[in-house]
């Protein structure tokens, strides 16, 4: 098992291989590793997933724990491993029950795997350990799907922070002068807005970025007098 993904791109499939596919692509626009977007215990940590079967979902391989019982234990494991206390220390049974608002024999029933889990414990745990809703229950290829969703948004703040800074430069080297079409697109966004759509990663994109634009229009419209 490698610590990233070393390939050209990963080949998982569906709405994962959707995700990992954009992120991928942002991660090329901005020069940086698959390795280091594709790291496999970085997105085991924040999915719940084991790190093979990350692995294997990313390489299109079949993998996962189909049993609800038993993600939630794996996950509920995970977690009490890697989300300490200020001190460095797992937390116990007791603060785990005390935080989630469950008495200490239903927590060490949960965490021994002697009781299912309802909704309610569950999304009492995560509360507790502040993780997002379905950590715990969520399919293995949608729990590492949601993870590389926020890697996308993470990217795409960054790509839109560097293609703000170019814009800046642009600016600053190339002034608008006397070309009047250049004076309105500059005092007005809209270069900008232009530029911005035209670096992000697909069509899809781009429709929401338009989308967004004519809701934005439709209702200045209903506020004009």
């Amino acid at each position: 098992m490698t610590d990233g993904f070393s390939d050209p791109g990963p080949a998982a499939t569906g709405p994962l291989g959707d995700v990992a596919a954009r992120v991928h692509e942002l991660a090329r626009k901005l020069g940086m590793s698959q390795a280091e977007v594709f790291d496999i215990h970085q997105l085991s940590d924040a999915s719940g997933v084991p790190a093979d079967v990350v692995q294997a979902l990313l390489e299109g391989r079949p993998a996962g724990e189909p049993d609800v019982q038993a993600r939630f234990l794996q996950r509920f494991g995970a977690l009490r491993r890697s989300r300490l206390k200020p001190n460095g220390r797992p937390y116990t049974q007791q603060e785990i029950a005390d935080g989630a608002g469950m008495s200490r024999q239903q927590a060490g029933a949960l965490i021994n795997g002697d009781r299912r889990p309802t909704m309610e414990h569950c999304d009492a745990i995560q509360r507790f350990f502040k993780v997002h809703a379905g950590y715990l229950t969520a399919e293995d290829s949608e729990a590492l799907a949601d993870a590389l969703l926020r890697t996308e948004q993470e990217l795409l703040h960054a790509f839109a922070a560097r293609e703000h800074d170019r814009e800046r430069e642009l600016d600053t080297l190339a002034p608008a002068g006397d070309d009047p079409l250049e004076r309105l697109l500059q005092d007005h966004g809209v270069r900008g807005i232009a530029w911005r759509a035209a670096q992000l990663p697909s069509d899809e994109h781009r429709d929401k970025v338009t989308e967004w634009l004519d809701m934005l229009l439709e209702s200045v419209k209903r506020a004009d007098p």
